[in-house]
């Protein structure tokens, strides 16, 4: 499984300002880290980063020691991101979505058809499988978003403040699913604003007006 490195990586959209700076972090397989902050203190930009999606002003983001160019390498090193928004077609079933992204990273549709009923199941949407997305409840859709990043079974598993709009039983539910996830040998990243959530995580990155602090590790 893969760890994942963070060296004094500043961001900037652009030429606007530097919304994260000199931001140092290692994230180990088979932990969880939860990223913590208010709004806007960057947590997004985090993850976006270690997804491959922003590239640094500064430092690097490696993945087994080899820098992280973009996306697509991100993708080869089975860096899987939950989005806050959640990123699913709405003109297609819960099932679908996950089918699609399973297929798309190379399982025969057979098996993918069996790991989207298994993890609709884990995730308690076994009745909403064949539900379009915008018919959807924002927490059922949140979960589904959760059950597709979860059937990519990815090295390093980044999740976007996936339980805002889940109740406490889902949001136990997945933080669960996210310590078997690490349990399995994944290194999972877990941004969130919900106190008792960051405590049950092995570590915890803080982040306040885009400087982070280590508040366990």
């Amino acid at each position: 499984m893969q760890m994942l490195t963070v060296d004094e990586m500043s961001i900037s959209y652009g030429d606007g300002p530097v919304v994260l700076r000199d931001v140092s972090v290692t994230v180990r397989p088979g932990r969880v880290l939860a990223v913590t902050g208010a709004s806007g203190a960057g947590k997004t930009t985090l993850l976006h980063a270690m997804a491959g999606l922003l590239r640094p002003r500064d430092g690097v983001v490696s993945v087994d020691g080899q820098p992280l160019r973009d996306r697509d390498h991100a993708v080869e090193h089975r860096i899987v991101l939950i989005p806050q928004d959640n990123g699913l077609a709405p003109i297609l079933t819960a099932a679908e979505n996950l089918q699609v992204a399973l297929v798309a990273d190379g399982v025969a549709a057979p098996q993918a058809r069996r790991q989207t009923a298994t993890t609709l199941d884990h995730l308690g949407l076994a009745t909403q499988a064949d539900q379009l997305v915008e018919e959807l409840s924002g927490g059922q859709q949140q979960r589904t978003a959760i059950a597709r990043g979860l059937a990519l079974r990815g090295g390093v598993l980044l999740a976007d403040e996936v339980t805002s709009e889940l109740d406490a039983g889902n949001r136990q539910r997945v933080l669960d699913l996210l310590h078997d996830e690490a349990r399995r040998g994944a290194a999972v990243v877990f941004a969130t604003h919900d106190p008792e959530v960051a405590a049950a995580c092995e570590a915890e990155l803080h982040l306040v007006e885009g400087r982070a602090e280590v508040v366990r590790d």
